[in-house]
């Protein structure tokens, strides 16, 4: 995976707003509609864009509880990571996950709608999962910066 630095700035402008058109994008990055269609399909195709998402206010769709979660595994045995990344993907109640290094082996941000909603969900997900030590919550006050833009590297031109 590779791209220039033309490529770098169309990943800039994207990851502020992707609802622009390619011809509002093109012309910010110097290019024609054409070409930047061109070269979004390619970062897309080459997974260096891996989605188009917007980002949605917990609150304003019922889910104003919202948590961190350490977890600590019993062991680490690939098949018991590979079986609790599984668990992740497949709960809505998991907005994201990580297998982290530390002191935890994982840490989720979880969503919910209320304390008792939590409490069900660790009952369901935590407790009744005999492949994890423990967990912690930690309870989140207050969003300071939400978003999944990454710093581009602009590459050096030969």
């Amino acid at each position: 995976m590779s791209y220039d630095r033309i490529d770098a700035r169309i990943l800039e402008i994207v990851q502020k707003n992707n609802r622009l058109t390619s011809d509002v994008i093109g012309e910010m990055a110097g290019l024609s509609a054409t070409a930047c269609q061109r070269r979004l399909k390619r970062l897309r195709s080459e997974g260096i864009i891996e989605s188009d998402v917007s980002i949605v206010s917990p609150k304003a769709v019922g889910r104003p509880i919202q948590m961190l979660m350490l977890v600590t595994m019993e062991r680490e045995r690939s098949d018991i990571i590979d079986r609790f990344k599984k668990a992740i993907k497949s709960s809505a109640e998991v907005v994201n996950g990580f297998y982290v290094t530390g002191d935890a082996d994982f840490v989720l941000y979880v969503t919910a709608g209320s304390m008792e909603e939590y409490e069900e969900f660790t009952r369901r997900f935590v407790y009744v999962n005999p492949d994890i030590k423990g967990f912690k919550t930690m309870v989140v006050l207050d969003r300071v910066k939400v978003g999944f833009a990454i710093p581009v590297e602009t590459p050096c031109e030969d």
